[in-house]
């Protein structure tokens, strides 16, 4: 019997054949924007891709051979659902510097943490479920719960993260429509894509209101360890056991391993090993084992050191150059770790429709209106300092300011276009509120 013939995947295809939920399902503006800003002569703002360059290679590729000499019949071969056993208990090392007391038969090593918070939203959200998330949100997020056909309700930040007060006001006007969101979805520390971390007299507060409307908590938190300050904030998790924690070595070892995990209650556990065997049957052996025995054998925390230290460099070069370059008007935040500057442009500037102007320029950044559900973000976008060299940033950042000022010479010639949604005044080099918008 000959093989079947593959469907093709074109407009030709019957829309009827496909799932509901994948009506909802569009493509990152930020994924579409890699093949542009890949390209050399381009400056590329916009991806928020780990700058690896320090890691120490040779002493890597000695571990993989032995790995494979040693262990290959273990790590060729299919594993755990739920992860590799000694990985997990390291996983608990990790999280305990975040002050997390945590058991290894509670964690979950996935594919990445993108496959933990998929695999979350599978087993928490039916179509039309309610998610709150902060706005603006890191556009994987909601990937996926577009994917699964949830509705997201976002509640603004101010320079101090999340604002409880509205957190709460949110959760009361659900109430009041017989709406109980499933969780909320937070990035407390070094926020993608806003760069604000949770203050942490406010983490308790908001705890204690998601507990009173009853709704779960999703802390989502890859970059924790990586503070300019040397400040390790505690998680969520730290606070309440009740909390799903997603962690991640993406940004602490290697992004291209995919080794995230999720710590979960155990009354969440089974469901969620139960979904990712049906995702991935396990996650790869080879790659677990690997960062188990890098973890085991090299001094990790001097390598996320080496990695902070290189970023705060390349954060304080984007910061001269913003303050340098850039026209009156423009607001942004110091984040004092992670990845990303959360840029607000004057009123008037649509930063989606600007960046077609801004790529002809050589330089590539993320408009803000994809990481917000409900399209606002029109007025502001995400600048990454994590990959480019301090001179590369300093000259992407000369580029966006030329592109800004053409963009307000036109303005000024032709008429300012309508009103946008305002954001609230703040010092021009000082922290920054995100949009205020709360649906």
């Amino acid at each position: 019997m000959s093989d079947p013939l593959p469907i093709p995947l074109t407009s030709d295809v019957p829309v009827e054949r496909f799932a509901a939920r994948t009506a909802g399902m569009t493509a990152s503006e930020i994924r579409a924007l890699f093949a542009v800003a890949s390209r050399p002569e381009v400056v590329s703002l916009a991806g928020g891709m780990p700058n690896i360059a320090a890691l120490p290679l040779d002493a890597l590729s000695v571990e993989v051979a032995d790995l494979v000499a040693r262990d290959g019949q273990v790590a060729l071969q299919y594993g755990s659902a739920q992860g590799v056993p000694a990985l997990r208990e390291q996983i608990c090392e990790v999280m305990a510097l975040e002050g997390i007391d945590a058991e290894p038969d509670d964690v979950v090593v996935t594919v990445g943490s993108q496959m933990a918070l998929d695999l979350v939203t599978r087993i928490y959200c039916d179509p039309g479920d309610v998610v709150i998330a902060e706005g603006p949100s890191y556009v994987g997020a909601l990937g996926s719960f577009a994917a699964y056909q949830a509705r997201v309700v976002h509640v603004a930040m101010d320079e101090h993260g999340l604002v409880p007060e509205l957190l709460r006001s949110a959760l009361h006007t659900l109430a009041q429509r017989a709406i109980t969101p499933k969780f909320l979805y937070t990035i407390p520390n070094f926020h993608n894509p806003a760069g604000v971390t949770l203050a942490v007299e406010r983490r308790s507060e908001v705890l204690a209101i998601c507990a009173e409307f009853g709704v779960a908590v999703v802390e989502d938190n890859p970059y924790g360890l990586l503070g300019f300050s040397g400040t390790i904030y505690p998680a969520l998790r730290s606070l309440d056991r009740d909390v799903v924690y997603l962690g991640s070595f993406s940004k602490t070892f290697a992004s291209g391993l995919r080794v995230g995990w999720a710590l979960v209650p155990p009354q969440v556990r089974d469901r969620l090993v139960l979904a990712a065997e049906s995702a991935t049957l396990c996650p790869p052996s080879f790659n677990q084992l690997l960062v188990s025995r890098y973890l085991a054998a090299h001094d990790w925390r001097s390598q996320v050191k080496t990695y902070t230290e290189a970023y705060r460099d390349r954060r304080d070069a984007m910061l001269r150059a913003l303050e340098a370059y850039l026209p009156e008007g423009c607001t942004w935040n110091v984040p004092d770790g992670g990845f990303y500057v959360w840029l607000t442009v004057p009123e008037g500037v649509d930063t989606k429709a600007m960046l077609p102007r801004a790529v002809t320029a050589r330089v590539a950044y993320a408009s803000g209106t994809g990481f917000y559900a409900d399209g606002f973000g029109s007025r502001q976008l995400r600048l990454s300092y994590c990959y480019p060299t301090p001179e590369r940033i300093t000259e992407g950042v000369r580029r966006l300011a030329a592109v800004l000022e053409a963009e307000l010479d036109v303005m000024r010639t032709f008429g300012t276009p309508a009103r946008l949604p305002a954001t609230p005044p703040v010092a021009r080099n000082g922290p920054q509120a995100p949009s205020p918008h709360t649906p």
